[in-house]
């Protein structure tokens, strides 16, 4: 019996693997209401669809976005659906489903689906190319001091493993334009130069870097790009393919929104084959990037609730999601920037930061700032100190009110004067 005979005879029709529609079929345009005409009441009705803890303001979505209940709801009924079928879904269902989502996530973000995979996180996403690369011994490799932690060990490693010299520069908190960001990384290029690794979005500053104009002056060398996109994919609009750069990585269940345990990696076709997988897999076509995101059986549920949040980024507009960003980020930026004790420690530069910000105090240190805020105003952020950066990360979000905000800015005025 064929199965699709055997699923009708079941009665699981609707267990058939994901098929994905043209917008017009998409359940969030069957169960969303139309946006409001006027801006503030759009975001009241976004607001309306998050569950919100009521002891304190979340202004740290850094970390990890909380999901909208739309988007649970859907995942909560893709975990029934996979705990209903069972291995018949991981034999049967699994792959085909993973393709198509790959595909949409190729089309929503601007790059080449036969160079995408899904993956669980940014960390793995980049680590698997930093650490499967054919380093040499005397290879050379650039990286900031202010990129995450996790890739700054992944280094650490190569380079007592395979005898890699690794260079690092420091990006200025407020640079005066892109050329002498991109200069720093250029004046540590040298003849064996491999790498590049840089930040799309600074993680602990919220600074957007020339990421197109780094590549282009890389590749003039022969060097390759890896970025760090883990604050960038449903956060502001671009397209993957627009950096020109080698490798790209990011975490989907941070500005996406999708659950726990999601990210992407892109890996320019002609490089596929000579990265090594982080765990091996029975793919023997070298081209076939589906062999770097072998991990073993994971949640699938959480791969198909990607399919919802961009469903649910679309009912929005990434555009219309932008704009809110970094009018959530300058509200607060503007209010603080000429306050004494208060130090702004990202770009003003609407191109040069969205909804991510940095703010600290001269009277006193990050982490008892971050105490204070949440202790004595139930404002809740992280602290950051080191790389040049001395304050907390301030990352309100789309369900942010401009009363927190506002909440906010009192409390800083308040602990300034402290």
């Amino acid at each position: 019996m064929k199965k699709r005979e055997f699923i009708k005879k079941m009665g699981l029709v609707g267990l058939s693997p994901l098929m994905l529609k043209n917008k017009s079929d998409s359940p969030y345009q069957k169960k969303l209401p139309p946006l409001p005409i006027k801006e503030d009441e759009i975001w009241d009705l976004v607001r309306s669809q998050y569950e919100l803890h009521p002891d304190f303001i979340n202004l740290e979505s850094g970390y990890y976005n909380i999901i909208p209940k739309p988007t649970m709801e859907k995942h909560l009924k893709h975990i029934k659906r996979v705990n209903l079928e069972g291995s018949y879904y991981m034999r049967n269902n699994r792959f085909e489903d993973k393709a198509s989502i790959t595909a949409e996530l190729a089309i929503q973000f601007g790059c080449d689906a036969k160079g995408l995979v899904v993956t669980r996180n940014t960390t793995e996403s980049l680590d698997l190319v930093i650490g499967g690369y054919p380093w040499e011994k005397g290879d050379h490799a650039i990286h900031a001091v202010q990129d995450y932690g996790a890739m700054q060990d992944m280094f650490s490693q190569i380079e007592k493993r395979h005898a890699v010299e690794v260079s690092k520069v420091s990006v200025p908190n407020h640079p005066k334009n892109d050329e002498e960001i991109v200069s720093l990384y250029e004046n540590q290029i040298n003849p064996k130069t491999k790498m590049l690794m840089v930040s799309h979005m600074i993680n602990i500053t919220g600074q957007i870097l020339p990421i197109k104009k780094i590549c282009d002056m890389a590749h003039r060398y022969g060097v390759e790009v890896l970025v760090d996109g883990a604050h960038c994919i449903g956060h502001f609009n671009f397209k993957i393919d627009d950096l020109n750069c080698d490798y790209y990585g990011s975490s989907l269940h941070k500005w996406l929104a999708t659950p726990l345990g999601a990210g992407l990696l892109y890996v320019k076709r002609n490089h596929i084959s000579k990265i090594w997988p982080l765990l091996a897999d029975h793919e023997k076509n070298t081209q076939n990037i589906r062999r770097l995101s072998h991990t073993g059986t994971h949640p699938v549920a959480t791969d198909l609730a990607i399919i919802d949040a961009i469903e649910y980024l679309n009912w929005i507009g990434i555009e219309r999601k932008e704009k809110r960003m970094q009018f959530l980020k300058t509200y607060w930026q503007t209010a603080l920037k000429d306050v004494p004790k208060i130090l702004i420690n990202t770009p003003f530069e609407s191109y040069r930061s969205c909804g991510i910000g940095n703010v600290g105090l001269t009277n006193m240190s990050p982490s008892e700032l971050s105490e204070r805020l949440y202790n004595e105003y139930q404002v809740f952020t992280v602290a950051i100190d080191y790389a040049n950066v001395k304050g907390c990360r301030i990352t309100p979000n789309i369900f942010t009110s401009i009363r927190e905000l506002d909440h906010f800015i009192s409390a800083m005025k308040k602990l300034a004067e402290a």
